[in-house]
């Protein structure tokens, strides 16, 4: 664990001209206050207050002042701002947010809503462990400098050069990944043209999610320095595959992989199963929180190699939860399929652990395995079998969410009512939109 001496060090030593304390607001939004260097020790022991009525869900105008503390462990410099060829160096620590008024931690900030369900995970003798696999796309730019939706390549699944045009902005965003102390496991290109999906080694909850967020920050902005955009949008273009971000989930406990059983088939344990099933009653509520945006219902469709069928297997990739191959003490682990990358990592790692807690709590069994390709299941197949589907619209996920008690204790009443308020506000804007599909099918027609 690093201490703010270490940091104030490590500052030194890098000849640090200014720190960029970040945080998100609850729609996952990375926000920052920059401070010069200088005032590092300060904003050690005192915090660094800032105006929290702007930031989305945070507080009322009359209770703005809101203080950061920074957390040691999440010091890194910040590569692409050398690779500019400016003499400047910058920094960044991620900061937890606090109440002013009391001293204790902001109820509205996302990484103590994590903190919160670890610590819950910590009473019942686990710790989460996770690993994401986040996709995204790559787009070319217009005269003007905007985003298109014309990939930057025609590559498709593992494909090499020339097909692969991103192998040099994918190496350089390892490059500096690694620079800030990320694990990287692999990268390559990813199924549609132009999608990319880059690995990087499992680590604790929180750990996790700070390097979610941080991975997405990194990755526009290499793109930006090579002319590009990058984009995190789970479905930016119609027919072809959307971005996901699957996530591997496990549970320790004294050290060992309290999901491994050597004597079962799958090699799951009573309290992997029990997790499992949590995970699959809580699935159209966790929703709303992993597939946050209008456009993430739009990847969850049949046909595109996303799950939206509530089961589970070892073989196929059909269902919600897979069993990856991997065996052994420190492999058991489970894969949850359906999270996009335009989550809150912080709430969406939350909500799946407070969901698996539950399941152990209430000692839920786990449904038998479905071996078969659901996506050629009919209707009745599916009912036979009671495999549900995840909520189709953003409607239908926010509607589940409203009525699962241990996902909304999950977020909070705070974080909960400034969820839901502002995700209803997004479905009713779309609903009253007219898309150009409509224009195009209807306004010759009628």
């Amino acid at each position: 664990m690093a201490t703010a001496t270490d940091v104030l060090n490590a500052i030194e030593a890098n000849d640090v001209d200014f720190l960029r304390l970040q945080f998100t607001d609850i729609l996952g939004t990375v926000k920052n206050v920059s401070i010069p260097a200088h005032q590092a020790e300060k904003a050690f022991d005192e915090g660094i207050y800032f105006d929290g009525s702007s930031i989305e869900g945070f507080v009322r105008i009359q209770e703005s002042d809101m203080r950061l503390e920074p957390d040691p462990d999440t010091f890194a410099l910040l590569p692409w701002r050398s690779r500019r060829g400016d003499d400047t160096v910058s920094a960044r620590l991620i900061c937890d947010v606090m109440n002013t008024t009391t001293g204790a931690p902001f109820a509205g900030d996302p990484r103590f809503v994590l903190k919160r369900a670890i610590a819950r995970a910590e009473e019942m003798g686990f710790e989460m462990n996770a690993g994401p696999e986040p996709e995204f796309f790559i787009f070319e730019k217009d005269e003007k400098g905007r985003a298109t939706t014309k990939t930057h390549d025609a590559g498709g699944y593992f494909d090499l050069g020339p097909k692969d045009l991103a192998q040099e902005i994918r190496a350089e965003i390892i490059y500096m990944l690694e620079s800030m102390g990320f694990e990287v496991e692999a990268s390559h290109h990813e199924v549609a043209a132009g999608q990319h999906e880059i690995d990087f080694k499992y680590d604790d909850a929180l750990t996790t999610a700070d390097n979610i967020a941080t991975f997405r920050a990194v990755v526009r902005a290499v793109a930006e320095l090579h002319g590009v955009h990058a984009t995190f949008m789970p479905k930016p273009i119609a027919g072809i595959n959307g971005s996901g971000m699957h996530t591997h989930i496990s549970l320790f406990s004294d050290g060992e992989n309290a999901f491994h059983e050597d004597s079962d088939e799958f090699g799951l344990s009573d309290t992997a199963y029990a997790f499992l099933g949590g995970i699959l009653e809580h699935a159209p509520a966790l929703t709303a929180i992993c597939n946050p945006t209008v456009n993430s219902y739009k990847r969850l469709v049949p046909g595109y190699e996303a799950p939206i069928y509530v089961a589970w297997s070892d073989v196929n990739r059909s269902a919600l939860v897979r069993k990856p191959a991997a065996r052994g003490p420190a492999s058991s682990r489970i894969e949850l399929r359906s999270p996009d990358p335009s989550c809150n990592p912080y709430l969406a790692l939350a909500v799946m652990l407070h969901a698996g807690l539950d399941g152990i709590e209430r000692g839920l069994e786990a449904p038998a395995p479905v071996r078969e390709n659901i996506y050629e299941f009919t209707e009745a197949d599916r009912v036979e079998r009671g495999i549900e589907t995840l909520p189709s619209t953003l409607g239908q996920a926010i509607t589940a969410l409203q009525a699962d008690d241990v996902v909304l204790d999950a977020l909070g009443a705070h974080v909960s009512e400034k969820f839901i308020q502002a995700k209803t506000q997004e479905y009713t804007g779309y609903l009253a939109s007219v898309s150009p599909w409509e224009l195009e099918r209807y306004l010759e027609t009628f």
